[in-house]
This record gives C-alpha cells, sequence and structure tokens, in this order.
C-alpha cells in the first residue's frame, strides 16, 4: 500500500512538473521538415537544437517539430509556408524553390564544394555578406550543406562519365540538373522522399545524393552501386535553409530574441558541419553490407567529371552575371573560404 502511494506521488509530481513546464513556456515554435525523425538530420540536429533552445530559454520557448510534411503540404512548399507564417521555422533545401535564392548556388556547384560538409558550411558565413539579399524575407538561422553527392545507380557501377549518357537521374537542384545534363544525362527534378518509389519503379536510373540518406530511404536496396570521385570526392552539393518566419521572430522579447541568435549562424555551423560529416558513415556501412560497392572513380575519370563541373560553374556564372550578380566574383570567394577551413 505504502509503495502504491509512492507511486501516485510520483506520478502526481511529474504531472504537476509537465503542467507548470506548459504553463511557463510563453512562446510557442513551430518546426517543420520533409523527412522521418528516424533520419539523422531530425534526430542529431533538428530534435537537439529545439531541446536546447527550450533550456537555454529557461522553458519560455517550446518548439514543437512537425516532421514529414505533417503540418501539410509538399517539400517544395516550405519556403512559402516560412515566409507566409503557416510554419515558424523550417529546415528545407533552397534548391527545392528554384529561382528564390541565386546567390547561395554558388556554394552548390561541383567546383566550388571539395567535399567537406564543415569546410563549406563555414565558408557559406564567412561569404554570408554576399548572398544575405536571398534571405531578406525572412530570418536565416543557418545554411548549410551535406558531405556532398555520390552517384547511387540501379544497374551497377560505371568507369567513366561517358558510362552514364542516356540515363535518368535524380537531381536535388537545378545547378545539379545542368551538371547531369553535362554528363549527357537526363536530369529528373523531385524531392528526396519521393526517390524509393521512383528507383523501385524504374522512373529513374539512379540519383544524386548523399550517403547519410541512404539508411532511412533504405536506397541499398533499390541500387546496386554508390560511385564517388577518386579519394572519395563528391559531385557537388546541396544547400539547406534552416530559418525562422521573419516577423515571428520580430515579436519576439529581445532576450527571447538571444537565445535564437545564439543558437544561430557561426555558432552552430562548425558543430553542423562536422555532423554532415560524420553521418556519412553509416550509410556508406549499410551500402556495403548490402553487397552493392562503393566504388571511387579513378584520377583520369575523376579529372574528365571535374572538367565538366567546370563549365557548369562557368554558366552559373554567366547566369549570375545576366541578373546583376558579380557571378565571377561570387565564385572566387567562396572557393577561397572553402580552400581555406579544407583540412
Amino acid at each position: 500500500m505504502k509503495l502504491r502511494l509512492i507511486s501516485t506521488a510520483i506520478a502526481a509530481a511529474a504531472l504537476l512538473s509537465t503542467s507548470v513546464a506548459a504553463q511557463a513556456a510563453e512562446v510557442t515554435l513551430t518546426m517543420a521538415h520533409f523527412l522521418s525523425p528516424k533520419a539523422p538530420p531530425h534526430a542529431k540536429f533538428l530534435e537537439p537544437w529545439a531541446r536546447k533552445v527550450e533550456a537555454d530559454s529557461n522553458g519560455r520557448i517550446k518548439v514543437e517539430i512537425f516532421p514529414s510534411m505533417t503540418l501539410g503540404g509538399k517539400p517544395p512548399e516550405l519556403y512559402r509556408q516560412l515566409r507566409d507564417g503557416a510554419a515558424d521555422i523550417v529546415w528545407t533545401l533552397t534548391g527545392y524553390t528554384p529561382g528564390v535564392f541565386p546567390r547561395v548556388e554558388v556554394f552548390e556547384l561541383p567546383g566550388v564544394h571539395g567535399g567537406s560538409a564543415e569546410a563549406t558550411t563555414l565558408a557559406i558565413q564567412d561569404n554570408f555578406d554576399k548572398i544575405a539579399e536571398d534571405f531578406k524575407d525572412i530570418k536565416p538561422l543557418l545554411l548549410h550543406v551535406n558531405a556532398g553527392n555520390a552517384i547511387h545507380l540501379v544497374n551497377g557501377c560505371i568507369d567513366g562519365v561517358a558510362d552514364l549518357k542516356g540515363l535518368k537521374l535524380r537531381t536535388p537542384s537545378r545547378t545539379g540538373g545542368w551538371m547531369i545534363s553535362g554528363w549527357g544525362a537526363e536530369p529528373v527534378g523531385m524531392p528526396v522522399p519521393a526517390l524509393p518509389q521512383a528507383l523501385s519503379k524504374g522512373v529513374v536510373d539512379g540519383a544524386l545524393i548523399p550517403f547519410e540518406i541512404v539508411p532511412p530511404l533504405k536506397v541499398q536496396e533499390l541500387t546496386k552501386c554508390s560511385v564517388t570521385g577518386a579519394n572519395g570526392s563528391r559531385f557537388g552539393t546541396s544547400v539547406f535553409m534552416f530559418a525562422m518566419n521573419k516577423d515571428r521572430y520580430e515579436s519576439l522579447p529581445d532576450d527571447l530574441k538571444a537565445v535564437i541568435d545564439n543558437n544561430s549562424g557561426m555558432s552552430i555551423a562548425d558543430k553542423a558541419g562536422k555532423l554532415w560529416d560524420e553521418i556519412e558513415g553509416p550509410g556508406i556501412m549499410l551500402q556495403e553490407k548490402s553487397g552493392s560497392p562503393v566504388k571511387a572513380l579513378d584520377q583520369a575519370a575523376t579529372d574528365a567529371f571535374a572538367a565538366l563541373g567546370e563549365q557548369v560553374t562557368a554558366k552559373w556564372i554567366e547566369e549570375a552575371n545576366g541578373n546583376g550578380i558579380d557571378g565571377a566574383a561570387l565564385a572566387a570567394a567562396a572557393k577561397a573560404s572553402v580552400k581555406a577551413h579544407t583540412k
């Protein structure tokens, strides 16, 4: 009887504690993204970030996360949902809304990203003043990249770029599409959650994705080879936007704005970059264990891809110049910063 009373008292105390915490929250922020709660970005970045903001605010901020588009809509709509206030915070790819973020695209280019998420993520922070115009309608919390794209193929490995001719390959962005077209293949744009069905039904013959996404999407069960450049180098990358609705941010009292600011930008960039490099490992191991080789091309084949990648960079610079952006200067600054942060 005494044990039951103690148990009841503990349960009541826990309930009271939860109730007090709920009452103490002055601000509830909704966060939306397109991946499952089991995916590494949710479990290792977004969820810990939310809990830290709550702790740093002494419970005055509560963050409710809605993974897998459970707030409604499709992944390409996340930016509009953020801008219009349907969600307070989103994590998405800038490439899902082509043309909206013309400057930050420079960091996706194969000749800029060197294969380190940490180096390129830090380089973005170094050059934020040069790309800030892209984000004038929202409050960026962090712009970062993944470790870079490998080529994941349904029908086996390749030895060089010529072997890709005529294949349909999923692209994460329009610059990725330019790269695929330069290889003589056909780019097919789609959000990554749609990829498993596209691979299984033969809509695409392969995809440009990092290894981090292999486990949650079970890509190892749908492909027979993953290809990187020499020494594990990659074929460009994708820029991710972790951002807050501007009006929602401005509505916060100054001390809660400071909590958000202290968990944004350069203060979290290094950790995020390292994380996105580290979460490649499990996907690589899973792919290898499935019997699908992870093949690194030889240097000659890698150089051939790189030469075609420089054509993509030249095309991007020409387009940027036409839109009143000094593309050459931005590309040069981005490359220099990435090089400076590369270990």
